[in-house]
């Protein structure tokens, strides 16, 4: 089994939603190394953390399951579509995504700034400087520490 960080605004889509909706495509991502991810790496069964980000405070809020393999993301074919690539044609799909299903909320918020302030997740690819990405893989050790943290 893998583990991840999954980043979403709230005002978006957030962990509400998702408790709500049950099982969601995470659509809308344009970013190759996280398309490879989908793609190469997870797995159904694999579990992330659910992020809310660009907000006040940005942090972990709950826990969801990977429910599908990766598949073509449907949106880049919409012209309506925020997410659309008229560069990608259906043959050969660019962009993909994965099913996320709800598991749960966390006890508590566990912000980026407590996990900034943690020594023992120093390494952990969330706090580093310049990571952007909207998909991160998280190692065990610290899967296990944030969850410690509720």
């Amino acid at each position: 089994m893998a583990y991840w960080l999954m980043k979403s605004e709230p005002d978006v889509y957030g962990i509400d939603d998702l408790k709500r909706d049950k099982v969601e495509p995470w659509d809308g991502i344009r970013n190759y190394q996280v398309r490879n991810m989908f793609r190469d790496q997870m797995k159904v069964g694999d579990l992330a953390f659910f992020y809310h980000s660009n907000c006040k405070p940005p942090a972990v809020v709950g826990i969801m399951t990977i429910a599908s393999e990766a598949y073509p993301d449907h949106t880049q074919f919409d012209p309506k579509s925020r997410y659309y690539d008229a560069k990608s044609d259906k043959e050969s799909p660019r962009w993909l995504l994965v099913d996320v299903k709800y598991k749960r909320k966390l006890k508590r918020e566990i912000t980026l700034q407590e996990l900034k302030e943690n020594k023992k997740l120093e390494d952990f690819r969330l706090n580093q400087k310049g990571n952007r990405l909207s998909v991160i893989p998280v190692k065990k050790s610290e899967w296990d520490l944030i969850l410690s943290l509720e």
